[in-house]
């Protein structure tokens, strides 16, 4: 039978760690010892690799796994036209250690161009190779809402008004160069996209919505740039989410259950599936599953992507089990809880331990739902 994108299938979260050569290629471009079409092609050779692998792990969909991306978020920022990298001056603070410090500004109105944005024609390598394995090609960029979250961060924020009237003005912006963004992937064969998305792990952390003077209206924003951004959609364009509280180099940034965010998350967002964190206490209980809205399915997160420990095969089928009391198992499914390098540090495990991680996921898949 051959798997169409509206199932869910064997799948992973997306990003994998670079292996060696290409962190030595990427540092040799930097110091101008070979050229961009070098390390490109040096890409192209371990991203074929990757997908090989992956299909002969059995994944159904497979990913570039982000191998041409420093950050999981940033670099698709950097593609769009009105959009600047900048070193911010400080990183983005984890539980334990904060990261490099590059951001995205404004320096213009945004604007999008298909010739001109890196990812779109990358995909392209992604969707023959996994034509050539029987598999299907799955593209993750970040979501709209978390371009917004990074344009109005902190002194970000203060580059708005040269470029905008209104923050109205900005998200409808938003909306415009993503929506054409997906389409142009869709162009190049893309029939699955799943826009990993930070924003509403923030929101569930009880001191961050402390700082804020009104946390209803950035959810509001949220859920206006993701939902406008997928409207009028070709109808066989799978669009999922993967939300997540931080996931650099082991560590976490963010902790609280889903209930603040369930009624507009759950409720409201427009996609297919949602991959979910639940891979320690800090994601809370599967309460909140109740509120996932008409037939939309959920992704367990169970697996952690942050340590190469394999779970216990029992612990992880009786939580499904415990899901199964909030939202029937025809609407569940299972993976990581997300990838296991959302930069190019990349989390404390080996590449032996992402595929016992992925076998372990499988083989519970088939046990549990045949």
């Amino acid at each position: 039978m051959t798997l169409v994108a509206s199932k869910i299938g064997f799948q992973h979260v997306g990003s994998f760690l670079r292996p060696r050569v290409i962190k030595e290629a990427r540092a040799k471009f930097a110091k101008k010892e070979i050229t961009f079409d070098q390390l490109h092609e040096i890409e192209n050779q371990e991203i074929g690799k990757l997908i090989k692998k992956e299909a002969e792990t059995g994944l159904d969909y497979v990913t570039d796994g982000e191998f041409r991306r420093s950050y999981w978020h940033l670099d698709f920022f950097w593609g769009f036209g009105g959009v600047k990298h900048i070193h911010y001056g400080e990183g983005y603070r984890f539980a334990h250690e904060e990261t490099r410090d590059d951001s995205a500004v404004l320096d213009g109105k945004l604007s999008f161009d298909a010739e001109k944005h890196p990812f779109i024609n990358d995909f392209v390598l992604t969707k023959t190779l996994a034509e050539k394995y029987g598999v299907l090609a799955k593209q993750t960029i970040p979501a709209p809402a978390q371009l917004y979250l990074e344009l109005v961060r902190g002194t970000n924020a203060d580059l708005i008004k040269n470029y905008y009237a209104s923050e109205k003005d900005l998200l409808d912006d938003i909306v415009k160069i993503y929506h054409e963004a997906i389409l142009a992937f869709y162009d190049k064969g893309a029939r699955v996209i799943q826009l990993d998305d930070c924003t509403w792990g923030l929101l569930v952390s009880q001191d961050f919505r402390n700082t804020l003077e009104d946390p209803e209206k950035l959810q509001d924003n949220f859920l206006y740039v993701n939902n406008h951004a997928i409207e009028d959609l070709p109808s066989d364009l799978t669009i999922n989410t993967h939300v997540c509280r931080g996931n650099y180099h082991s560590d976490w940034a963010f902790s609280g259950g889903y209930g603040f965010v369930a009624d507009k998350l759950f409720g409201q967002e427009n996609v297919s599936t949602y991959f979910l964190e639940y891979d320690s206490d800090r994601a809370g209980g599967f309460e909140p599953l109740a509120k996932v809205s008409g037939d939309k399915k959920v992704v367990l997160g169970l697996v952690t992507s942050k340590s190469p420990v394999l779970e216990d095969r029992q612990v992880i089928i009786d939580r499904i089990h415990q899901a199964e009391k909030f939202l029937p198992l025809d609407r569940l499914w299972l993976s990581t809880q997300c990838g296991f390098a959302s930069t190019e540090e990349g989390n404390e495990l080996t590449e032996a331990d992402e595929w016992k991680k992925l076998a372990l996921v499988k083989s519970i898949i088939e046990e549990v739902w045949g």
